[in-house]
């Protein structure tokens, strides 16, 4: 009786083990097939997410720095400030269409050249991603690596924008007339004060825009296969 209850005993404890094991392998493969990067080490991953961003901060910047790249994208198409869209309005009320036409291209020609300048600062912010980085931005949303680039150059990219853009307006001499205007507008006091740093306004814009173009690209390699363009994304983002 005794050795019969030991048996028991232990074909009992041999089946918790089992059981026990089984659950763990099941854990150990549930984790290891999440949807992105199924299998893989925190180093490829990383190193997958370097890839995208390259691939993402690449292409847009080659879109945004074409020309009309900018003016003739109506997602990103910098407008007439909205603070004074009344003296756009005004102005094509009574047919002065061109001046307006013209100071509006000036503004996007000036954020197409920026943009030229933002591929090696990207490149640069990419190059320093760490592991812990990589992992937050797999499990992140559809453009939480773009939310890391914004993070991480944002400060540097209007920095490196704004002599660009000073330097595109003043040739095309809309600055100064656009800061006697809006000093003049903001003396009168008839409504929201406009800023009269017309550059500023241009390069929130260009980074506003830019990043958009970015955060499409990545929602292109998460989602689309055809975006997958080499092994490493494929491993990462799926086949």
């Amino acid at each position: 009786m005794k050795t019969a209850l030991t048996i028991l005993l232990g074909c009992f404890t041999s089946l918790t083990v089992l059981a026990q094991q089984q659950t763990i392998h099941n854990i150990i493969n549930t984790v290891s097939n999440i949807p992105t990067g199924k299998g893989l080490s925190n180093a490829d991953i990383t190193k997958g997410l370097k890839e995208a961003l390259n691939v993402g901060a690449q292409k847009a910047t080659d879109n945004a720095a074409k020309l009309d790249g900018f003016y003739k994208n109506p997602l990103i198409k910098i407008p007439f400030p909205k603070e004074v869209k009344q003296v756009e309005k005004s102005l094509r009320g009574i047919g002065i269409n061109k001046p307006v036409d013209d100071f509006i291209r000036t503004m996007n020609r000036a954020a197409e050249d920026a943009s030229k300048s933002a591929l090696p600062i990207f490149v640069n912010a990419i190059t320093s991603l760490s592991i812990q980085d990589g992992l937050r931005i797999l499990q992140g949303g559809d453009t939480a690596a773009t939310a890391y680039l914004r993070t991480q150059t944002s400060g540097q990219l209007g920095t490196s924008f704004k002599p660009i853009i000073t330097q595109a307006t003043s040739k095309a001499q809309v600055t100064k007339h656009w800061t006697a205007v809006t000093k003049q507008y903001n003396k009168i006091g008839i409504g929201k004060k406009v800023n009269p740093d017309l550059n500023e306004y241009i390069t929130q814009q260009a980074l506003k825009g830019l990043f958009l173009l970015v955060g499409q690209e990545e929602i292109k390699i998460r989602k689309d296969p055809m975006a997958r363009i080499n092994e490493i994304l494929k491993k990462v983002f799926g086949s």
